[in-house]
């Protein structure tokens, strides 16, 4: 396996996010270096996710249309992506935000307990995300929000802000599937709202939330010079449920902090009722195989590719995946030709760039690193 010097990469742009399994908040810069060695302007963030690489595309000079299926991501992208105010004029709404009285309302019901013994208990008797005291302002800021009838940046901005702050004072490992059984350390500090770390757009974004084949079509997407894929995927693990993966579970709450909808609940995580194990996972996380044995999802990832009609595909995926190497390998190369192949091990601190991917996809696989391609169709 030849390895290759690291290139030099560029600066990382400031970018926010709540804690996200998956995450790409460490690949930025080699995301970037990609983008930036196809001299493109404009970017397709097909799977935005966390929205850190939409921000980051957006805060290098980018024109980025951000897609995601995920209410919170769409929250996310039109606050980071479509805010053209200075920052400092939302200071006196936040701040009126943030000095509300708390109320015990619906997510103090469901999600809220007493920090008094230790145990994240609530009166339910199961565990719980949050202290009562943060849940109490959740509602009150919550139920002020939509009362106040913003416009749809502004309340983004709002709903944003009180994420960022929510996700500070958590009792989760980063994940709403599960809480801890006695109170984390930051559970006990106090909910407290800023202004989100928001830049003056001057380059026309879009933000879109739609299947990602319907996105694909949208005329701000397809016309991008690049598109950057970031596709969920369900572990390789044969024995492990295909729903433990899924983002739908793993952030339901979030789902219902940006809707107020105040769903059915079920199970001891309180999840929504469109979260729950019986509902289908992505395409892109299904584990089945297709009568020929390939996997449903990398089927997926070959429609989507050929669907799309950007010159240039730049795309990450983890080597946890269900989609194993030499699959990718064989599916970017039916649909182009790969310029560049990447692999990151941060746990090892290693980047090796490939001269020959043909070589790279017949050595042998390691655990938890991730591969970064760059196609040209």
């Amino acid at each position: 396996m030849n390895e290759e010097k690291n290139p030099v990469l560029p600066c990382v742009p400031y970018t926010e996010g709540i804690k996200y399994a998956g995450s790409k908040l460490k690949l930025l810069p080699f995301i970037l270096g990609l983008a930036r060695e196809t001299g493109c302007r404009s970017v397709f963030d097909a799977f935005s996710g966390s929205t850190r690489v939409s921000q980051a595309f957006a805060a290098t000079g980018y024109s980025v249309t951000a897609n995601d299926c995920a209410v919170y991501s769409k929250v996310f992208n039109t606050a980071y992506l479509l805010n053209k105010k200075n920052p400092s004029e939302y200071i006196p709404l936040i701040e009126h935000l943030d000095s509300l009285p708390p109320v015990d309302g619906w997510f103090t019901q469901h999600y809220g307990g007493c920090g008094d013994t230790g145990i994240s208990c609530g009166s339910d008797g199961l565990k719980k995300p949050w202290q009562k005291k943060n849940t109490m302002k959740l509602d009150a800021i919550r139920t002020e929000i939509d009362r106040l009838g913003l416009d749809e940046v502004t309340r983004a901005v709002c709903l944003s802000s009180l994420m960022l702050a929510l996700d500070k004072v958590d009792n989760t490992i980063g994940h709403f599937v599960s809480y801890l059984n006695n109170w984390s350390a930051r559970s006990y500090g106090d909910l407290k709202l800023v202004v989100p770390s928001l830049r003056v757009n001057t380059m026309e974004n879009t933000v879109l939330d739609e299947d990602v084949f319907s996105a694909a079509e949208n005329e701000s997407a397809s016309s991008a010079d690049a598109a950057y894929l970031d596709p969920p995927y369900g572990s390789n693990n044969h024995k492990m449920p295909p729903s433990r993966i899924r983002y739908r579970a793993y952030y339901h709450i979030w789902t219902t902090i940006c809707l107020n909808d105040m769903p059915s609940v079920t199970g001891k995580a309180g999840r929504r009722a469109d979260a729950a194990d019986k509902v289908s996972p992505s395409v892109f996380e299904d584990f089945r195989k297709t009568d020929c044995g390939d996997y449903v999802a990398a089927d997926a990832l070959n429609s989507l590719i050929k669907k799309l009609s950007n010159p240039f595909i730049i795309l990450s995926y983890g080597s946890s995946g269900r989609i194993n190497l030499s699959s990718l390998q064989d599916i970017l190369s039916s649909n182009g030709k790969i310029l560049k192949a990447e692999k990151i091990n941060f746990k090892k601190n290693v980047m090796a760039s490939m001269k020959s991917t043909n070589i790279w996809a017949k050595s042998a696989e390691e655990k938890n690193v991730e591969y970064l391609f760059l196609l040209r169709k």
